[in-house]
C-alpha cells in the first residue's frame, strides 16, 4: 500500500516546522483538484500520510507550503509565502516522503524515503 508523506524542517531556527497548513493537489491534465489540507504538529509533520492506499494513484500532484503565515508568525520577513512543489508519482504501491528545509529567504526539497 503507498502513500506520501512530508514534513517541514526550520533551517533557521534548527527546529521542526509546527502549525504549517500544507493543501495537496492532484492534477489530471485537465483540472487541478484539492485533496486535502492539513496542519503540521509539534514535529513539523502530519498527523497521518497526506493520502494512501487507494487515493493514492499514479500522475501529478503539488504539495503547497503556506510558509509565509509561519514566519510572519515569528515577526520574521515574509519574503517567501506558499511554496509550491510539484511532483509525479509512477509506482503509488511505494511510499513518497517530500521533506521541505526552509528558512525565511530559501527553502529545498528532496525524494525521501
Amino acid at each position: 500500500m503507498g502513500a506520501l508523506t512530508t514534513h517541514i524542517l526550520d533551517t533557521a531556527q534548527g527546529i521542526p516546522a509546527a502549525g504549517v497548513k500544507i493543501e495537496l493537489w492532484f492534477n489530471d491534465g485537465k483540472e487541478r483538484k484539492l485533496l486535502k489540507t492539513a496542519v503540521t504538529n509539534q514535529d513539523g509533520r502530519l498527523d497521518a500520510p497526506a493520502i494512501e492506499g487507494d487515493a493514492f494513484i499514479n500522475g501529478k500532484y503539488e504539495l503547497r507550503f503556506f510558509i509565509g503565515d509561519y514566519f510572519g508568525d515569528k515577526n520574521e520577513p515574509a519574503f517567501l509565502d506558499i511554496i509550491p512543489i510539484c511532483f509525479g508519482v509512477s509506482n503509488s504501491d511505494g511510499h513518497y516522503h517530500v521533506p521541505l528545509l526552509v528558512s525565511p529567504y530559501s527553502f529545498s526539497t528532496y525524494k525521501g524515503s
